[in-house]
């Protein structure tokens, strides 16, 4: 940022810039360190450093008599739970497995790949995404010209045209 639109240089003549009249952005306002962190910097400490405070089961096992081998195993089943409180969270909001257009063919058996290949009379297979877990169709690679149904949640632009060229139907599920 230049100097001329810095907030400084409008506080010019204004003897203490913002920074009040006793302490004036001087000495050790919070405390010193890593004071407060039950207290006025608790915030701070539980967002950023869960599990700082405390007496962790891991610190006092020697790690000789627990070996490396069980140490993840310790420290998920003991690591401190404590951190920043969110009340009524709602977890995986935004899960969205993707499954892109090249592998679409994979999800239906062999058997299916072959009678469409054959010829089937004009009759197109329903493949829905989110009965195998995968909610957004994206459009990496190559798709056979064989008519698709594809049920998702999501497509991307480009596999809706790859799907569609290739003679299937792209179907919004919820």
């Amino acid at each position: 940022m230049t100097t001329r639109l810095r907030k400084t240089r409008k506080l010019r003549g204004h003897v203490s810039a913002g920074h009040g009249r006793v302490g004036k952005h001087r000495k050790h306002p919070g405390g010193r360190g890593k004071a407060g962190g039950l207290h006025h910097n608790r915030i701070h400490f539980d967002k950023y450093h869960p599990g700082y405070f405390g007496k962790e089961f891991i610190t006092f096992i020697s790690s000789d008599l627990v070996g490396m081998r069980h140490f993840h195993l310790l420290r998920n089943q003991y690591h401190c739970p404590v951190g920043m409180r969110h009340f009524h969270l709602l977890r995986n909001q935004y899960h969205c497995p993707v499954i892109n257009v090249d592998r679409l063919w994979s999800l239906l058996s062999p058997n299916t790949l072959q009678q469409a290949k054959t010829g089937n009379n004009g009759k197109a297979f329903v493949l829905d995404c989110t009965k195998a877990g995968y909610f957004k169709v994206l459009g990496k690679g190559q798709l056979p010209k064989l008519p698709l149904i594809v049920r998702a949640r999501f497509f991307s632009k480009l596999a809706e045209k790859k799907i569609k060229e290739a003679g299937g139907v792209c179907v919004l599920s919820g």
